[in-house]
């Protein structure tokens, strides 16, 4: 502090004897959010309060416009700044003046406004644009899907760069008006709920309009677009639930898909129990044509489930698995990608607790079955989950590892504390971010226990933990739930 003192009291000097106040020139924002996996996703310089999503799209030439409103305050002085952005850009006004832009990389929309933008400012930015999706190619490859009666805009961790300009990480998270005009007899679903019916237009189209209230993160907006039934029921809490299935199903998968879904206001109840309040304002699911996708994603409010799933019946498992992600990296997003075990292992191991409930194995049971049949070379072992690198982002160690590690904890705190732990964490960083570093402190901390080498062994340590008490066990029994549980993260790997 003593330091500090002298050097304000030396540049204060320095200015009264010039007159000349020492104030920086506006500067450009950064093209990315320093992602330890991802580092050019994002961009500072700014922090994004809403959008504002207006589209026309036609299934039958995949031709989406649009016009995205940004509202978003600068964080510096602003020189100029950047979107994350592939479709095709016909204008752009920031603060009601039309602004230069030009293309950076595969993704980067460089915009230099015609006023610079003091630190604190408001910045209101309208990007006019079109294109056909599919056609666009980013980071590898089109995250935007066609399908036979229309597209899904799914994928994590990019997905917004085909259909909005957005900052996309999930450091910023923003409220969402999304509203599409599509052919009449087309459905355009998305989060939230629905502020007013689908409205009629002229030359045969109807407008969709959804809102979410809650901060949400650009990779869990979604749009599906094609032909759906959508089912609307109440929670005995009062929020609406919408539920939707893709005409394209066939009658078995349908049943198995409606078996599943049309829980999701119990199951969320019941994730309610262990986690805290459900932190959103409407709940539902929606099940998508089959050949389309093949995983489920933790769109918010709302998930989104491949046909596959359901194809040998009901699967709660995966809606499980999604809506706790509700809490579990929706509510409380990643700070970085390579926290992604905070998301997974989180929501894999609300399966094991589904499974205790309903008396299909324990989770005890399920971590010794685990432990004993993946063989010491296995990838769940060699990678860390607290650093599983993009290879594995998606991977066991993620996964099965990541709740193998929550269940250690379960073991060493008890039931009391542990569960603590989770509806503190949840709470704490409602609407936030959250690391590795940050968990491990918050469970050391309601424990009163040092669990530095328990987290040393099951999340940073590319071998697999040594437990002396299964050492000499024989392999257990296969529990119940598990080829109900295996089946579904085969599937959900494929992201």
């Amino acid at each position: 502090m003593r330091r500090l003192l002298v050097a304000m009291a030396a540049t204060a000097l320095i200015l009264g004897a010039t007159g000349v106040a020492a104030q920086a020139a506006p500067a450009p924002g950064g093209p990315g959010l320093g992602d330890t996996y991802f580092p050019d996703y994002g961009n500072s310089g700014y922090d994004v309060g809403h959008y504002d999503i207006r589209l026309r799209y036609t299934p039958s030439t995949d031709k989406l416009t649009g016009t995205t409103t940004i509202l978003a305050t600068a964080t510096q002085d602003l020189s100029r700044f950047n979107l994350d952005f592939v479709l095709d850009v016909a204008s752009i006004y920031v603060n009601n003046r039309p602004a230069t832009f030009a293309r950076e990389g595969d993704h980067e929309l460089v915009v230099t406004p015609a006023r610079t933008i003091a630190a604190g400012g408001a910045m209101t930015v309208v990007v006019q644009y079109s294109g056909v999706p599919s056609t666009k190619v980013a980071a590898g490859f089109t995250a935007w899907t066609r399908t036979a009666d229309g597209a899904l805009a799914i994928g994590e961790p990019e997905i917004a760069w085909w259909w909005f300009p957005s900052n996309d990480h999930p450091l910023d998270k923003a409220t969402f008006d999304v509203s599409v005009s599509v052919p009449t007899g087309v459905e355009a679903i998305s989060n939230g709920s629905m502020p007013r019916p689908p409205v009629q237009e002229t030359l045969g189209y109807t407008r969709w309009s959804w809102r979410s209230l809650k901060p949400q993160a650009t990779y869990l907006t979604f749009l599906t677009v094609g032909q759906y039934d959508i089912t609307q029921d109440t929670t005995a809490d009062g929020q609406t639930v919408y539920n939707a299935y893709s005409q394209l199903l066939s009658p078995e998968w349908r049943d198995g898909a409606q078996a599943s879904v049309e829980r999701t206001a119990e199951i969320t109840d019941w994730e309610s129990t262990l986690f805290g309040p459900w932190p959103f304002e409407a709940r539902g699911g929606v099940v998508l044509p089959p050949g389309s996708i093949s995983f489920a994603l933790e769109t918010q409010t709302r998930p989104n489930f491949g046909a596959s799933f359901f194809r040998r019946g009901a699967n709660t498992s995966v809606v499980v698995h999604e809506n706790a992600h509700q809490w579990f990296g929706d509510s409380v997003s990643v700070a970085d990608w390579q926290h992604i075990w905070l998301n997974e292992g989180f929501a894999s191991y609300a399966e094991w607790l589904w499974s205790e409930k309903n008396d299909e194995g324990t989770a005890q049971e399920i971590f010794d079955y685990l432990y004993a049949t993946y063989p010491d070379d296995a990838s769940i072992w060699t990678t860390a989950p607290a650093d599983p690198g993009t290879a594995e982002l998606f991977g066991d160690a993620v996964y099965d590892r990541g709740a193998m590690t929550l269940h250690q904890l379960r073991v060493a705190v008890g039931d009391d504390a542990f569960f603590e732990i989770l509806r503190t964490w949840t709470a704490e960083q409602r609407y936030g971010n959250g690391t590795t570093a940050e968990f491990t402190a918050l469970a050391e901390k309601i424990s009163g226990q040092d669990l530095d080498a328990l987290f040393q062994a099951w999340l940073y340590t590319p071998a697999k933990p040594v437990l002396a008490s299964l050492a000499k066990k024989a392999t257990p029994a296969m529990p119940k739930s598990w080829a109900q549980i295996s089946r579904t993260h085969a599937l959900l790997h494929e992201h």
